[in-house]
């Protein structure tokens, strides 16, 4: 059976990511960065490859956590003899500065990725049985591999695939013998005794014994937490799901460029069972703004100012001195061809295919990615830059005049809907930010007929809007030829385009809370009447819910914002992971996981919750208990 979404573990040293289920597998592991292909892919074929240690006898575990402040996963198991404690997690340590890697395009910080998997089991009670059954499939499944003995004991075995240059060493304190594509061990720990496991890859320094394990163990524990440390978090009942989104957004990164994925994973569906399975491991413009804004917010000025760096290479092909190029994503490395092909041999999650591996929407034209980015520019000047340099000013500011350019055109979409363009309200409200925040760059620079031009353009933009982008009752509506709702109109009040007590907003946020919503959660848009290539439906969008939330708070609504945010949270994962969607009548997660933009919003709307209620409490419920 494969484990709900949100029920698999995330652990990342911002190099390597991988997910863990409850059984103790690693169902996803990518080599040697996130977006290549897997070597454990067992999260969307139960026969493409997983990794478990756990304990023999039992598969359902007493209880799951995060060592609090890391991104170390903490297992307990009750066994029928014994308790046991399993601790995973990729290994951080001390970053040797002996030469330039050629991957890096950003300045290593002193600790960084090992290349280790390090799970620690250790028997807090009785006598448990600790089995490791390591069975890689590389190439997303299709290839195997051939082990092999390292050493003179039988504690170190090596596998390399069959195709390509893929090497794993597994090591331990464990006997590790051949069965098959598989390699095995088992051992009995009585109580207080410990063993060990360590995958690793490439050039790496995995551990060597139990001592150097631990070691390894602290040396993670308090990297996380030294990072966290910084972070600008209130005191308040919220303040846990803020923390896991900050080490989320940390652990979606991708250190030797400043790139942050969107997700960690492909193909998990939107749609249980359906075709609406993409590809998550890029780095999409549209979340620019947002993830600086967030990161500014949490304090973490220096991966904003990394992923900002990410994103004009992006854009640049890393020369600021010629004129950009932009579209709606990136690979991890600044890639910009993502063809999408399908892995027809995987049987996908819960039998969801096809399997993708790219995505199709890297050449599409959305309109929105002109304002996400200029705004991204805005926010990045006030917040950090004392100046934009002239070269990147005048690339950048090239974006502004496209915005302008093609604004009149429809397009795809913020939602990269595959039917035929349309005149989105969104998309042309997203051209009027590029518009005016260009021109309040423009007038900060002194550049006066610049800022004057790009101003009346935005003027322009918002006249039509508000000409042809409203329905008869002074609803905005998703696009010229409809009145249906879309909830991207969210952005509206979120991204200024009029202010928050203007009463077309106030309409169009409570319309869509009232009409655009299953259960209290916030869909995209209606599926029987938005042509998105695909039949049948889809969950309820979580960042959407975020963003009613902060809507809602805008217009004045807050007690209804309080409820809605008390309900989003009640939602997370047993971990306070959030996939793309939620499914308003189970509660289960749907999509790709974990996911950036939703942990984006989320600390966009509790933050600003917690702005409008410094006192801590968490809605008109919620009763702290008396002073002892």
């Amino acid at each position: 059976m494969f484990p709900p979404i949100a029920d698999y573990a995330f652990l990342s040293n911002c190099e390597q990511s991988c997910l863990v289920a409850p059984d103790g597998a690693v169902e996803w592991l990518c080599l040697p960065r996130p977006d290549a292909p897997s070597v454990f892919g067992a999260l969307l074929d139960r026969t493409a490859g997983m990794f478990r240690f756990s304990p023999g006898n039992t598969h359902v575990p007493q209880h799951r956590r995060y060592v609090p402040g890391t991104m170390v996963l903490e297992t307990t198991w009750q066994t029928p003899t014994g308790w046991m404690i399993v601790q995973d997690f990729l290994a951080v340590g001390r970053v040797p500065h002996e030469g330039r890697r050629p991957d890096y395009r950003r300045a290593p910080a002193d600790f960084g990725a090992v290349g280790a998997l390090v799970r620690i089991a250790t028997c807090i009670s009785g006598r448990v049985e600790a089995v490791v059954n390591c069975a890689p499939l590389f190439n997303y499944g299709t290839v195997t591999g051939t082990w092999s003995y390292s050493g003179e004991g039988y504690d170190a075995m090596t596998v390399v695939a069959a195709q390509g240059d893929t090497r794993l060493d597994l090591a331990g304190s464990i006997p590790l013998g051949l069965l098959g594509a598989r390699c095995y061990g088992r051992t009995t720990l009585t109580q207080g005794q410990s063993a060990f496991v360590a995958l690793s890859w490439g050039d790496s320094r995995a551990p060597a014994n139990q001592d150097e394990a631990f070691s390894a163990l602290s040396t993670t524990i308090d990297y996380w937490r030294d990072w966290l440390s910084s972070a600008n978090v209130p005191d308040h009942p919220w303040k846990p799901y803020l923390d896991r989104s900050a080490l989320t957004l940390k652990g979606l990164s991708y250190a030797p460029t400043g790139a942050i994925m969107a997700a960690a994973t492909t193909s998990l569906p939107e749609t249980p069972g359906g075709a609406r399975n993409w590809d998550y491991r890029f780095t999409w413009i549209r979340d620019s703004a947002f993830m600086l804004r967030s990161l500014y917010r949490l304090g973490f000025d220096w991966e904003a100012i990394e992923y900002w760096g990410f994103v004009l290479d992006a854009v640049t092909g890393g020369d600021i001195h010629r004129r950009p190029e932009l579209q709606i994503m990136y690979g991890i490395g600044g890639e910009r061809d993502l063809t999408e092909h399908t892995l027809d041999h995987l049987s996908g999650w819960r039998g969801a295919r096809p399997v993708r591996v790219g995505n199709g929407a890297w050449n599409q034209q959305q309109h929105d990615v002109w304002g996400m980015i200029v705004d991204a520019l805005d926010v990045q000047f006030h917040q950090a830059a004392s100046e934009i340099v002239a070269p990147v000013w005048e690339g950048l500011s090239t974006f502004v005049d496209a915005a302008l350019q093609h604004w009149r055109e429809p397009d795809q979409g913020i939602w990269e809907v595959r039917g035929d363009p349309k005149d989105f309200v969104a998309s042309k409200v997203m051209c009027w930010v590029a518009a005016a925040r260009g021109a309040d760059l423009a007038e900060a620079r002194g550049e006066a007929d610049r800022a004057e031009r790009w101003r009346a353009g935005a003027d322009e933009i918002k006249a039509e809007v508000l000409d042809k982008g409203l329905s008869d009752r002074g609803v905005f509506r998703q696009h010229y030829e409809t009145d249906d709702l879309d909830a991207s109109l969210l952005l509206l009040p979120i991204m200024g385009f009029l202010a928050p007590d203007d009463k077309r907003i106030i309409s169009t946020v409570l319309a869509i809370a009232d009409e655009l919503t299953q259960d209290g959660l916030v869909l995209r848009y209606k599926v029987g009447g938005t042509d998105t290539g695909f039949d049948g439906e889809e969950g309820t969008f979580t960042i959407c819910s975020f963003w009613l939330v902060t809507a809602l708070a805008m217009i004045g609504e807050t007690e209804r914002a309080h409820a809605l945010c008390q309900k989003l949270l009640s939602f997370a994962g047993p971990l306070q992971l959030y996939a793309e969607e939620i499914d308003a009548t189970t509660g289960q997660h749907l999509g790709n996981f974990p996911q950036a933009f939703t942990h984006l919003a989320l600390i966009e709307a509790v933050s600003l919750l917690i702005e409008t209620d410094p006192a801590g409490n968490v809605g008109p419920s919620y009763n702290p208990p008396p002073a002892i």
